[in-house]
């Protein structure tokens, strides 16, 4: 099992490639699908499934085109299920009002927490608010943990935009990511990968939470 990072579009956002033999899922096709559909078909991979760790704009905007394209079903938590054709409430009206982000709904939706088993690989799922309301994190034990903009390296997800939390957000960061392994690796929706040791050692709002 390995995972390849692609930092695409203008905000830089951060999506995965989880891949397991020559299977494979996809976490977060926020811009540019075109390359994510490349690499998939020069590496001879049979994608399986999309997941979504929130429904902001950045990290949705390619949803429909790898959908469309490799007929998968999307995941993710039913608290969002109305933003995906909502510009304001996925962030696109906001930034981008000329170029509003709407895409087709979720096919499957997370209710709490629990394990998804795809493309022979046990996923844990955390519900993991704060940043946006149905923000979730995918995690493989004594692995990695794929977390959105909730964590970091040296920094939090913004809670100014709709169904943000700071309060929240500092709760899940104690509660639900700092108890895991200190090995486990993070893979951010923006910035370099990082771990949790380093975050609970360095992560300058480390101080804020205790």
């Amino acid at each position: 099992m390995e995972w390849k990072q692609f930092v695409l579009g203008p905000l830089q956002t951060n999506g995965y490639c989880v891949i397991n033999g020559d299977r494979c899922l996809f976490v977060d096709p926020g811009w540019e699908g075109e390359k994510i559909i490349e690499y998939i078909e020069k590496n001879k991979l049979k994608l399986e499934a999309i997941l979504l760790t929130h429904a902001h704009f950045d990290h949705i905007g390619a949803v429909d085109d790898i959908r469309m394209k490799y007929k998968v079903p999307v995941y993710a938590h039913e608290r969002e299920k109305d933003w995906f054709q909502n510009p304001m409430l996925n962030g696109s009206g906001l930034f981008f009002p000329n170029d509003p982000i709407q895409i087709n709904s979720a096919d499957e939706w997370i209710r709490g927490e629990g394990t998804l088993e795809l493309a022979g690989l046990s996923l844990h799922v955390f519900e993991t608010p704060g940043h946006s309301p149905g923000s979730v994190s995918f995690y493989v034990e004594n692995e990695f943990v794929i977390c959105g903009d909730t964590l970091f390296a040296e920094g939090i997800g913004r809670t100014d935009l709709p169904g943000g939390d700071f309060k929240q957000l500092m709760d899940t960061i104690r509660q639900k990511l700092f108890v895991l392994p200190g090995d486990t690796v993070v893979l951010p929706g923006h910035g370099p990968v990082t771990n949790i040791r380093k975050e609970r050692e360095t992560n300058p709002f480390l101080s804020m939470i205790d």
